[in-house]
């Protein structure tokens, strides 16, 4: 999510675009042709006679203006040498102590898979995926150099273009102007549209791309195709643990927001606040947009998060819930971890990964009646009884944090997200609906037994990890890695996750289909990992009798 780089170190939006590959006569693309000039990338063999060209850095934008909509780039002569990752935009370093990153950062990077021939004129059949993912980071560099966005994996196995890119999050809020603002979005809507005008030169077709993203990134996918600014833009797409109906997905007081930047960096909170900003060093400015991580089960970390869109009445010309007739023709996929609001919990509650220490159950009180606010004591003391109704009269410590995490979990993204499943299948016409869980526990040996899926957990298999650092993982991790890729690539493909080039443990039907069905995804797949209802009796209570947590 936009607000958390200091937690987990994820934060961005990625671009993917799948799509089969026709033949020529070469194995590398070579120097290619793009709207700007000509970007020369570097080939590298991935196996017997699989190549990978891998572009980085070829700019999208020009480098964007402080709190201003990005521009197209003016180009370049000669030959752009895209070899090198190019710095992410401005964000706080993971300990929230200094700022990395630069202005000048609206660049892409493409993974193209090639066989013993290179694609070219590409046949009807093909398709193209784009696919967006934000975590806590725009850009991670992990152990070993290991970079958790690597698109190889993906591009190598799922026979896929890949394109991860950057873009600004820090600005979306601070011009508090119904004109302009949005402009992590508008960024991510200029990747998209660059990828839509120039990736057939890479192999790709414009017309079937498939965007998908994580966290804030799967929110992202959600306004992008909610939005009329991309109507002919997209043609799938992916969102995991992340909607726009989600309660930290739109900023609802951005004015009082960046009245508060504006005054920890001395500038006037009146007319003149916007011109303000922009003259101010923006290391400046992004330091004082931090998070307050300061959190207790009577005031949870949610409730903190600001950096979000804002209903705009551009980008987002209405509330996320009435824009749903734009993503009438586009297929989605929605779900979420099991346990995605772990991350959170253990902020509002510490003692929820200790083993040694209980959670006292006044803890569980107070959280519900905080996450119900809106609605009143009342509303707090009926969510109090509704998770607690299987308690019996002596919970042990283990139900009690379980319960923590459930609620949790339900509140900041499985409700909304079925809730998005519902809208989208309601209002679809040719558009296709799925609904996943993933339920593959947690690699960290920390974490309590109990632990599921927590948040961004799901991401190190669709990215391939497991296949790219074989000696951190297990066989059946390989085996979850393998699932994800080929649903993904298969949805981008056709439409469908269950047909296209890749094989599947189990077909997974339609969310439309009778019982509104899902499909468990871990390692133990088989036809009964396809299920129905999921947390039907909550996902009720929280539409139905507290009414629209995500636009109080």
């Amino acid at each position: 999510m936009p607000h958390l780089q200091q937690l987990s170190g994820m934060l961005g939006v990625f671009i993917s675009v799948a799509l089969i590959l026709g033949t020529a006569n070469a194995a590398s693309l070579g120097a290619v042709y793009t709207e700007g000039g000509m970007v020369q990338g570097e080939k590298y063999s991935v196996g017997l006679f699989h190549y990978m060209d891998v572009f980085k850095g070829i700019p999208f934008a020009a480098a964007p203006d402080r709190l201003e909509k990005p521009v197209p780039h003016p180009g370049w002569d000669g030959v752009l040498k895209a070899t090198d990752y190019r710095k992410r935009c401005m964000q706080l370093n993971l300990l929230a102590t200094d700022v990395v990153g630069s202005e000048d950062c609206l660049y892409l990077n493409i993974w193209v898979p090639q066989g013993s021939t290179v694609s070219s004129n590409l046949p009807v059949r093909c398709s193209s995926m784009v696919v967006a993912s934000c975590l806590v980071v725009v850009r991670v560099q992990n152990f070993l150099n290991n970079y958790l966005y690597d698109g190889q994996e993906i591009a190598d196995r799922g026979n896929v273009i890949v394109v991860t890119f950057n873009y600004r999050y820090l600005n979306d809020d601070l011009s508090m102007s119904c004109s302009i603002g949005n402009y992590g979005l508008w960024d991510q809507h200029a990747a998209i549209s660059w990828v839509h005008r120039n990736i057939r030169a890479f192999g790709g077709n414009p017309d079937n791309i498939t965007i998908f993203g994580e966290s804030a990134g799967g929110a992202s996918v959600n306004f992008q195709i909610l939005s009329p600014k991309n109507m002919g833009l997209i043609r799938r797409a992916i969102s995991q643990s992340g909607v726009a109906l989600c309660p930290w997905a739109v900023n609802r007081n951005p004015r009082q927001y960046a009245e508060e930047i504006a005054r920890k960096v001395g500038c006037p909170t009146d007319s003149g606040m916007v011109a303000c900003l922009r003259r101010t060093d923006p290391k400046t400015v992004t330091l004082a947009g931090s998070v307050n991580f300061s959190a207790s089960a009577s005031h949870p970390i949610v409730h903190n998060l600001a950096l979000s869109p804002v209903i705009d009445g551009d980008f987002l010309p209405g509330e996320p819930e009435t824009l749903f007739g734009n993503a009438a023709d586009i297929d989605y996929i929605a779900g979420v971890n099991d346990m995605d609001g772990h991350i959170f919990a253990t902020i509002d509650i510490p003692s929820l990964n200790n083993a040694l220490v209980s959670t006292p159950v006044e803890d569980v009180r107070a959280l519900s009646i905080a996450l119900s606010e809106s609605r009143g004591p009342d509303a707090g003391v009926a969510t109090y009884e509704e998770y607690t109704v299987n308690w019996g009269s002596k919970p042990s410590d283990t139900d009690v944090k379980k319960t923590i995490v459930d609620m949790e979990t339900d509140y900041i993204f499985l409700v909304p997200t079925q809730a998005t499943l519902y809208l989208h299948s309601d209002h679809a016409k040719s558009g296709r609906t799925y609904s996943y869980l993933f339920s593959e526990p947690s690699r960290m040996p920390i974490f309590p037994l109990w632990m599921g899926a927590d948040h961004a957990d799901d991401l190190q298999f669709v990215f391939g990890k497991p296949f790219s650092t074989p000696l951190g993982y297990f066989p059946r991790h390989r085996d979850v890695a393998k699932y994800m890729i080929s649903y993904w690539t298969n949805f981008a493909q056709t439409g469908d996750p269950s047909k296209g080039e890749s094989s599947v443990p189990v077909s997974w039907p339609e969310f439309a289909s009778s019982g509104h069905q899902y499909l468990d995804i871990n390692n133990k797949m088989n036809s009964d990992s396809v299920k129905e209802m999921l947390r039907t009796r909550l996902v009720y209570y929280w539409t139905t009798l507290i009414l629209n947590i995500y636009s109080k």
